[in-house]
């Protein structure tokens, strides 16, 4: 259900002096015009904040529906382009008397986005918690679990330049390790054999008792799915850090 706009300030200022303004102003303006659908209530703010402009108004009602327009879900480089774009057809003493107003209104700063929070913008998965296991990293990694059910499968998400240490998944039989890549670049390599790339929708599968290792690109964030295959006696072995000369070789 859309919101509903009420407006009480005809019969609050003008009820017993003017009771046919009051009540065009509350219930047939903004009871009746305001509140009809055809279109949404953000584009009917714009709408009277141009309109407004336009006829030269920058009195408080100005400031009322610039301030409707705020709540109402118009961002600050939205008002900006719109006060711009009208300006070019009503007149430019005009564009900064409402450029006045609405930079009053639109006065917060802006918050600094994190690299974290602008690389999980571009993945699906959450990128989680600091890893646990974290001493067997070398740089910054996190983990969020997606399932624990039948199936283990967790989101494992690098900074750039952080890898894991070597290791192995043992088992008797059965085991291994399934990742598929979902955001980032990096990388993945088994001992003695090259390494192979990862972009989303890359899959490695790991075979169990093969010694390996994976993580980002030096200059790229990376996130992949570790799927846990299960396996007789299944077990992990932390081994050697990847070292900046093996490292850097890529």
């Amino acid at each position: 259900m859309s919101k509903k706009i009420t407006q009480t300030a005809g019969r609050a200022q003008l009820g017993d002096f003017a009771p046919m303004f009051a009540h065009l102003n509350d219930d047939v303006l903004f009871g009746e015009v305001w509140n009809e659908n055809a279109i949404d209530l953000k584009t009917r703010c714009i709408v009277t904040v141009v309109a407004l402009m336009a006829s030269g108004i920058t009195d408080s009602s100005l400031g009322y529906h610039l301030q409707n327009a705020k709540n109402n879900g118009v961002t600050k480089a939205e008002i900006a382009a719109v006060i711009t774009h009208a300006t070019m057809y009503v007149g430019w003493p005009k564009g900064w008397a409402v450029f006045r107003q609405a930079k009053e209104i639109w006065n917060e700063a802006e918050p600094v986005q994190s690299e974290k929070d602008a690389y999980q913008n571009t993945i699906f998965f959450p990128i989680g918690e600091e890893n646990p296991y974290g001493q067997f990293f070398i740089g910054q990694s996190y983990l969020a679990p997606v399932s624990t059910a039948q199936v283990p499968v967790f989101n494992v998400t690098f900074e750039p330049g952080c890898r894991n240490n070597w290791h192995i998944h043992h088992a008797v039989s059965g085991g291994g390790q399934m990742l598929i890549c979902v955001g980032g670049r990096g990388w993945y390599q088994e001992w003695g054999k090259a390494p192979v790339a990862m972009t989303p929708g890359t899959v490695v599968n790991i075979p169990a008792n093969v010694k390996h290792w994976h993580g980002a690109a030096a200059d790229s964030w990376f996130s992949h799915l570790a799927i846990e295959v299960g396996g007789e006696n299944a077990s992990n072995e932390w081994l050697e850090p990847v070292s900046d000369e093996e490292y850097q070789k890529l």
